[in-house]
């Protein structure tokens, strides 16, 4: 049995760096993220966004 393709991650789902301010908000803490404000959907800032990985990760 195979494990390949058992945990994968989407890249294609998440949003456009933002080049510049303004940044949009995340949707957790409020903070500042790394996408531009115009990004309609869920962002979140990098330490939710880590945070929720490890929430999320696969577990052997």
């Amino acid at each position: 049995m195979s494990d390949e393709g058992y945990c994968t991650t989407d890249e294609a789902a998440k949003p456009p760096a933002a080049e510049g301010p303004p940044y949009a908000e995340c949707v957790l803490c409020r903070e500042p993220t790394e996408y531009p404000e115009s990004y309609k959907g869920i962002t979140l800032c990098p330490r939710c966004e880590w945070q929720e990985a490890q929430r999320t990760a696969c577990s052997g």
